[in-house]
């Protein structure tokens, strides 16, 4: 590969894996192989971070972008680090990772919330069901997280970009329903 300096390149639409910003970029640095004279990969730089994302030769992004949104008004900062991982995990293709962390991270929230420590994942679902900290109908997704955790622990199997995504929407569900909702509502009590 032939490297050539920053330059005005052919736009580019994409997601800064970095900064999570939508934009279009021309500011890179592109690459050609040896002998030929069109770009075979880039880098672009991102101008709200300013940090470089590259794409090979299959437009294949590299940092990928993390799947899920933002999560605010978490008190517990281990249950917001390991869902923060879990997403990033999914820009890395990590699909097995993020599975397994957010089997953890259902342990982490359960006991944030007063269960103990150390009981199954089967009685942390009860808890947060009999203590009201999901809807009636939400215990089966809830659950859902659970096992498909348990199969990626225990279970010689790899898992898929849409059972993580799948899995990382049911916990920002359920770190909204417990955290970011009730948060909303008690500052929306206490104004004047």
């Amino acid at each position: 590969m032939e490297w050539k300096n920053i330059s005005t390149i052919n736009s580019k639409p994409y997601t800064c894996g970095h900064c999570g910003n939508s934009l279009t970029s021309e500011k890179g640095y592109w690459a050609t192989i040896a002998g030929s004279s069109g770009m075979a990969m880039t880098i672009y730089i991102c101008h709200f971070c300013e940090r470089p994302t590259f794409f090979d030769t299959r437009d294949k992004q590299i940092p990928g972008v993390s799947f899920g949104g933002d999560v605010r008004d978490i008190p517990d900062k281990t249950v917001e680090e390991l869902y923060n991982e879990a997403r990033r995990t999914t820009s890395a293709s990590a699909y097995t990772a993020a599975v397994l962390c957010c089997r953890k991270l259902l342990m982490h929230i359960v006991v944030s919330k007063g269960a103990k420590a150390g009981d199954t994942f089967a009685n942390y679902v009860q808890f947060l069901a009999d203590n009201h900290f999901i809807p009636p109908d939400a215990k089966g997704w809830v659950d859902h997280i659970r096992e498909k955790g348990n199969e990626a622990n225990h279970e010689i199997v790899i898992m898929d970009k849409e059972t993580a995504e799948e899995l990382i929407s049911f916990i920002e569900m359920l770190l909204k329903v417990i955290y970011e909702f009730p948060a909303a509502a008690k500052r929306k009590k206490a104004k004047p």
